[in-house]
């Protein structure tokens, strides 16, 4: 019998994330045929699981739990692999009045130890009743969780009948999940999201981008990051749309199978990527591919991108590689979320694209107003940064930017970002200091990111932990970085900035590049190399170290970490290659 994908269309009217809970979103997208799709590392189905069937195995599994003692407000961690075994164990969770709590997937650096601290840490901070795996990594879970809480395969431990019992009712203002944010790792944060928060954040999302029938999406994006979990699983679920899903270890491996996916939908599609996703599949383009032959990208309707900083010069390339396969950069749809907001903070007009915005340099080194362009002629030319605009709040929310003294600027004047209403977070789970300092008694969330406000959009110029501060001059880590990029052979994510203290006890800022060459002198010349670079871009002397590919450390979803780059090179942890004599 052929495998079949779940439609596009079915009869099921359209809701709009109009629901109470997570549980009645899945159990009205159930009344129809739609679902999800998991699909092999070449983009061939291998499993489609509609929405009904989601349903139906969660709410047996739910019983396993309750039979097990898993309480309302329990926590139940799941390993977050990309198919259906997580999805179901998701929701059972969800059926039960229990809190899933995705954790990540091991990477291809740190190793095992490094995965079993990471998941041990995340287990004491969410003090789970039970996590589960699938079979291929319970072994390490299972180390993780010693002495912490029980380990299970998940497949062994829903294969136990369980007797029928009521399901709890959950309620809107309930914490229905955990997530953890891509950088909690040593000090981690559980995200506590309630049932409102979500559904808001979902229906706005969902309202920005006009989804509805006829509507597709696909993803490769990780299932422990916010943008993966709600943004391409719960969204597509509680607005009844059909998705396919490339599993992110095998985008990772086969970039092109995601846009192979987009090009065998019939209908329009929503798909949601990082800058580096766009960045390295125009990359692996060779003269030799018939890109028009290949593919067919007439129908991305929406190309999301919410990534930290988005890089307009990456997307124009991705434009300028695949418009030959019909894709149109008007499609881009640059936002700006993080999981303390549920997802979606910002999110630009469907058909404007990518709009950038001209920055005086000077202003981003310490001045405030960011109008592009001074009326009288400076005395050293003017270097600029384009900064994209990252569009409007969704419904529901409300931004301002603040000065250090926590007065709201005027448009165009760079502080630091905050966020009140609809989808913000309860708080963090169990840690009330951190809360506070994150969100007031009045509901303003400290976002810790840093930009400026133009009629009523947002455009991001960075994180403030991250900023770089030499004789009182803000320096930005990307400016650098995207500086050394500029030289041949770096790509993103081969270099981290950040600021250190010399020997001498002054402020300089440091500078970690992976480095593919094994000749000395061709080291010696590159750091050179990318000291100019730096001094020509900056104006600054930096510290070069060059270290070996693979080296630097990544947040879960595959974003460069600087803080933990800067601890793990003080510590001594990271051993940069010697310098010749």
């Amino acid at each position: 019998m052929e495998l079949k994908a779940t439609p596009t269309f079915d009869a099921l009217p359209y809701k709009r994330a109009s629901f109470a809970t997570l549980g009645e979103a899945l159990d009205y997208a159930a009344l129809g045929d739609k679902g999800m799709n998991f699909h092999d590392a070449r983009a061939d189905l291998v499993h489609a699981y509609p929405y009904r069937a989601i349903a139906a195995d969660a709410r047996r599994q739910a019983l396993r739990l309750i039979a097990d003692g898993v309480a309302p407000g329990d926590r139940v961690a799941l390993i977050a692999e990309t198919g259906p075994g997580f999805a179901a164990a998701f929701f059972a969770a969800i059926y039960a009045g229990a809190l899933p709590v995705p954790l990540p997937l091991p990477t291809s650096f740190g190793g095992r130890d490094a995965y079993v601290d990471q998941i041990a840490t995340q287990l004491r901070s969410c003090d789970p009743r039970l996590v589960l795996s699938p079979e291929g990594l319970f072994p390490m879970v299972e180390q993780a969780a010693q002495g912490l809480c029980t380990a299970a395969d998940w497949a062994v431990y829903f294969a136990e009948t369980a007797p029928d019992a009521p399901l709890p009712q959950a309620r809107s203002t309930d914490i229905a999940y955990l997530q953890y944010s891509s950088g909690s790792t040593r000090f981690p944060h559980g995200v506590s999201v309630t049932h409102e928060a979500l559904l808001a954040n979902l229906a706005g999302h969902a309202h920005c981008m006009e989804a509805g029938h006829g509507d597709r999406v696909v993803s490769w994006l990780p299932w422990y990051h916010d943008m993966g979990l709600v943004g391409c699983m719960l969204a597509p679920l509680a607005n009844q749309i059909s998705v396919d899903y490339l599993a992110t270890e095998d985008f990772a491996r086969r970039p092109l199978s995601w846009l192979t996916l987009i090009s065998r939908n019939p209908h329009n599609t929503l798909s949601y990527s990082p800058t580096f996703g766009y960045d390295i599949c125009a990359r692996r383009i060779s003269p030799s591919i018939d890109v028009a032959a290949r593919f067919d990208l007439s129908r991305w309707r929406v190309a999301g991108n919410g990534a930290d900083m988005i890089r307009p010069e990456v997307m124009q390339a991705f434009v300028d590689v695949f418009a030959a396969a019909g894709f149109k950069a008007s499609a881009f749809l640059p936002s700006y979320g993080l999981a303390e907001a549920t997802l979606a903070v910002t999110i630009m007009p469907l058909g404007e694209g990518i709009v950038s915005d001209l920055i005086d340099e000077r202003i981003l080194s310490g001045g405030s107003d960011a109008r592009p362009g001074l009326k009288d002629k400076p005395r050293r030319p003017t270097r600029y940064r384009a900064i994209v605009n990252c569009g409007k709040a969704v419904p529901g929310l409300t931004i301002e930017v603040r000065d250090e003294e926590g007065a709201v600027l005027p448009d165009r004047r760079i502080g630091r970002i905050y966020v009140r209403g609809l989808g913000v977070m309860a708080g963090y789970f169990r840690d009330p200091e951190a809360t506070a300092a994150a969100l007031s008694p009045d509901g303003w969330l400290d976002t810790g990111d840093m930009g400026y406000l133009s009629a009523g959009s947002i455009f991001l110029v960075g994180r403030a932990k991250d900023m770089i501060i030499i004789n009182g001059k803000n320096h930005w880590p990307q400016d650098i970085e995207w500086a050394i990029e500029q030289l041949p052979g770096f790509k993103a994510g081969d270099i981290a900035a950040f600021a250190i203290t010399t020997p001498s006890g002054e402020e300089s800022p440091a500078v970690l590049v992976q480095c593919r060459t094994s000749d000395v002198e061709e080291r010696n010349n590159l750091r050179e190399a990318i000291r100019t670079k730096v001094r020509a871009i900056t104006g600054m002397s930096c510290v070069v170290e060059l270290v070996p590919p693979r080296t630097l450390p990544k947040t879960s979803s595959g974003k460069l970490s600087r803080s933990k780059a800067r601890m793990q090179y003080l510590s001594g942890e990271i051993q940069p290659f010697d310098v010749a004599a």
